[in-house]
């Protein structure tokens, strides 16, 4: 008969188990038997190390959302001051266009140690693909407001008033149906990506279940709520942050005992 402390102590014993692995698969020039030739490092440290840059990249997205532009058609004059400013070029090319990079590394990492213990490697490429797809699109969007959105109101602030009429119309413009459908198409890849490699996640281990069901809803909800803008993109921002850091933890050790078992 067995309960929660046999679990507890059996799952201690068996990460403690997988961080050796993970360890040992890292020495230069360890060698199993038929595997790697001397010299060369196993890869699951390097994994270890990558599916950390997940937090890392939802701590940038959720940095990103302490702050909203104004409304842009009720306040055009309030919108040029806060597009104008330092610290929104900043928040777009570090924590969107940057971060989008670490997110790919991230997620990269994590699809590739699921694809093992989750049974199913294919939908494990898929997510990782789709995830990659929606954050190279969404650079698109990030580079419009970056460098798009600050030219447009240092127009509004400077010129006269026939001016800054046209750089409401060219705003208005800038932020048409072209850039309407590039955004649905990121938000779908973003999505579609998001809800696949959290439901690998799920397959791949008991405790990464919760985790994986966070990550699935979190990243879309983040992107939604990012239109209208509200308490809500932050708040998702810190859950998708929140079940990364359960996944760059946990993960790894999942990968590392099924290659032990599988070496058994």
């Amino acid at each position: 008969m067995t309960g929660p402390g046999t679990d507890a102590t059996a799952d201690a014993a068996s990460d403690a188990a997988a961080d050796t692995a993970i360890d040992a698969a890292a020495v230069p020039g360890a060698r199993a038997a038929g595997g790697p030739a001397p010299g060369v490092s196993l890869p699951l440290r390097t994994l270890r190390a990558g599916v950390w840059a997940l937090p890392v990249h939802g701590v940038l997205l959720t940095l990103s959302t302490l702050t909203h532009q104004p409304d842009h058609r009720s306040d055009f004059a309030a919108y040029a001051q806060y597009v104008t400013t330092t610290p929104f070029l900043l928040s777009h090319l570090l924590a969107s266009v940057l971060g989008a990079a670490i997110g790919v590394v991230g997620l990269t990492a994590a699809a590739a140690l699921a694809a093992g213990p989750s049974g199913r490697p294919g939908r494990s490429l898929l997510a990782a693909a789709l995830g990659t797809a929606g954050n190279v699109v969404n650079t698109a969007l990030f580079g419009v407001a970056a460098f798009a959105q600050p030219a447009i109101g240092r127009a509004y602030e400077a010129g006269p008033a026939g001016a800054a009429h046209t750089a409401v119309e060219l705003n208005d413009d800038v932020y048409g149906p072209e850039f309407l459908g590039t955004a649905g198409v990121a938000l779908f890849l973003w999505s579609a990506g998001a809800v696949l490699l959290g439901l690998v996640l799920r397959r791949s281990d008991r405790r990464l279940r919760a985790a994986g069901l966070v990550y699935a809803v979190s990243l879309p909800l983040f992107f939604l709520a990012g239109l209208p803008g509200s308490v809500v993109q932050p708040l998702s921002g810190v859950a998708y942050t929140a079940a990364a850091v359960v996944v760059a933890r946990r993960l790894p050790r999942v990968a590392a005992h099924r290659g032990q078992a599988l070496a058994g």
